[in-house]
């Protein structure tokens, strides 16, 4: 299987690296629109994150939604998940069921978790490598995850008989007040502190809001004034509370359902680059606070709608580019220290796990990740792997100021972290908790501003 995938990614880089204005419809094509939306909430009884515990409650369904755009000559899909994260090969099985329900190329489906915690994670390894460990399974069972892509994958095939005529675009913003703020506090002495999601210490939410982007952006497809769908991206981490033995999509997930429910048109949330912002500032991780953040986080919701001017669009423009990241230079990573490690049966169980993993992780990453963009009328939507600190969303932002541009995070989350080399030289949490070398926020960089044709 990984012989295949590799293959597979091989072939997409041959097509992609020509960076051509991509496949775009004809001057007559219609452009349709379709939505799906399923239920992926694991079965009772399965490890939830990030305790490992038994799945006991469903606060609320996790679902997954997204749309099948069409021109007559390509399909492009959209899917945001409300899960935590994807890595590898789980994020590849979930975009492989797609293609074949939509009869597209992998090359033109986006899969995003919106990164909530009281939802399930899936590491690397989970779909190949046996437990050796002797203890409870830390993460869905690999039948769990088939299963679940599968039921994915038969509501987008579903969904291809729902097609919608659209002709027109819509862009909104509106300033989110009070939810997101910076999660690394700078010191006087130059050390970081965490103002983690939930932040009950009353000097860290005391402290400036820091570094975010403050607006959430709304993306409106039409026919005429009559609004088919909406898609939100807003930048900050979506989770209140967790840890305990449940299943909730959060924040993000009621205001999005009560704002579909209000305006019985679908309703799709995107999370943007988010790997140092959280709603710490705002939440003491108390129920009230929840229903707070919600609150404000579907004011801004509404006040992007109400705030949205529509345009003429008669073309889908799809745009991708290989990227490769290269592992941290760390022991962690050696590959022969790992196989060492993995091939010893008088290590601890976990321990070879572990070190299978890393082996697993440096197989994949070796291999190309990818970059996609869409382009319609005044709109850019750029796709990007792994948990990007909010300068990434910041820098594609400025490429091109004459348009309207969103950003969707959390893509394959094998990379962890996407860090700045400054929050390197400043240490921290999302350093320690990153995959990927330091040098890795220029080749993100570059790959962004070639996808945008900036010169």
């Amino acid at each position: 299987m990984r012989h295949f995938i590799f293959c597979s990614c091989l072939w997409v880089v041959a097509i992609e690296c020509h960076l051509s204005p991509a496949i775009v419809s004809g001057e007559d094509g219609q452009l349709r629109v379709a939505t799906f939306r399923t239920d992926l909430t694991p079965p009772l009884g399965s490890p939830t994150y990030p305790s490992g515990k038994p799945l006991e409650t469903v606060e609320t369904p996790l679902l997954a939604k997204g749309i099948v755009l069409d021109d007559g000559r390509q399909r492009v899909v959209l899917c945001a998940i409300d899960w935590c994260g994807l890595c590898g090969p789980a994020h590849r099985l979930f975009r492989d069921k797609i293609a074949e329900a939509a009869a597209t190329d992998v090359s033109h489906v986006t899969v995003h978790t919106v990164h909530q915690h009281t939802a399930p994670y899936v590491p690397m390894g989970a779909l190949e490598l046996e437990d050796e460990t002797g203890s409870p399974p830390e993460n869905l069972e690999p039948a769990v995850i088939h299963h679940i892509a599968q039921r994915l994958g038969d509501a987008v095939k579903k969904s291809l008989g729902q097609f919608q005529t659209f002709n027109s675009i819509g862009t909104g913003q509106a300033k989110v007040d009070r939810v997101a703020s910076a999660r690394r506090i700078l010191t006087d002495a130059g050390t970081i502190r965490t103002r983690w999601s939930a932040c009950a210490d009353p000097d860290l939410r005391a402290k400036p809001e820091g570094r975010i982007d403050p607006m959430l952006k709304t993306i409106t497809f039409a026919h005429g004034d009559k609004p088919l769908v909406r898609i939100h991206y807003y930048a900050t981490h979506p989770q209140s509370f967790y840890g305990d033995p449940r299943v909730c999509y959060d924040v993000p997930g009621f205001a999005r359902e009560r704002l579909e429910e209000k305006e019985q048109v679908f309703q799709i949330y995107f999370t943007g680059c988010s790997g140092d912002v959280t709603m710490g500032k705002y939440n003491d991780g108390k129920p009230q606070a929840r229903e707070e953040l919600t609150d404000r986080l579907y004011a801004a919701m509404e006040a992007s709608v109400a705030a949205t001017r529509m345009a003429p669009v008669d073309r889908i423009v799809w745009r991708t580019l290989p990227l490769v990241l290269q592992l941290k230079d760390e022991a962690d990573y050696d590959s022969a220290k790992n196989r060492a490690v993995r091939e010893d049966a008088t290590k601890p169980g976990k321990e070879r796990q572990q070190a299978a993993r890393r082996m697993a992780l440096a197989e994949w990453m070796s291999q190309p990740l990818q970059l996609s963009l869409l382009r319609m009328g005044p709109v850019d939507v750029m796709h990007l792997p792994g948990e990007s600190m909010i300068e990434f969303q910041l820098f594609t932002q400025k490429q091109k100021p004459d348009r309207f541009v969103a950003v969707a995070a959390y893509g394959d989350l094998a990379t962890g972290y996407i860090c700045t080399e400054q929050a390197f030289s400043e240490g921290g949490y999302e350093p320690s908790a990153s995959r990927v070398a330091p040098k890795s926020e220029a080749v993100l960089k570059g790959a962004i501003r070639k996808l945008l044709e900036v010169e």
